[in-house]
């Protein structure tokens, strides 16, 4: 069966638009995770489980930022600055919740496995036009 451009590029279009919106939904999940006023979860009594949904909201948003063809040195720079920035308005804004440097620290590997996967997934897809830096 042969496939014509035309439907080999509407298709490519709609699978580029179906990444932008999982990378929105979890932009939006993230910053209601790191941003609302309560802890956003369930307390699962599990030991680091706080850590691994950090390590999860973060590096989720990094791989489907780039599959997303957002650019790199973007998308990085905002996520590392929001690492940070979320745990200071935690603890000096929010009075329900606590700055945790170790959850910084479980973003930054979130964001290193994410971006890692991500620079993986979009090279080996040789995605045309998309330069992963923004240069």
């Amino acid at each position: 069966m042969t496939v014509s451009v035309a439907g080999a590029t509407t298709r490519s279009g709609v699978k580029v638009w179906l990444w932008r919106i999982g990378f929105v939904a979890a932009c939006l999940l993230q910053l209601y995770g790191v941003y609302s006023p309560r802890q956003a979860g369930p307390d699962v009594g599990l030991p680091l489980a706080d850590k691994v949904a950090h390590l999860f909201l973060f590096g989720s948003v990094a791989f489907l930022g780039l599959k997303a063809a957002v650019p790199a040195r973007w998308l990085l720079v905002a996520l590392v600055s929001n690492a940070v920035i979320s745990e200071l308005v935690q603890h000096f804004v929010l009075p329900q919740r606590s700055g945790d440097p170790f959850d910084v620290v479980a973003d930054l590997v979130g964001i290193a496995v994410g971006a890692w996967l991500g620079f993986k997934v979009v090279r080996s897809t040789n995605v045309a036009g998309h330069d992963m830096m923004g240069a």
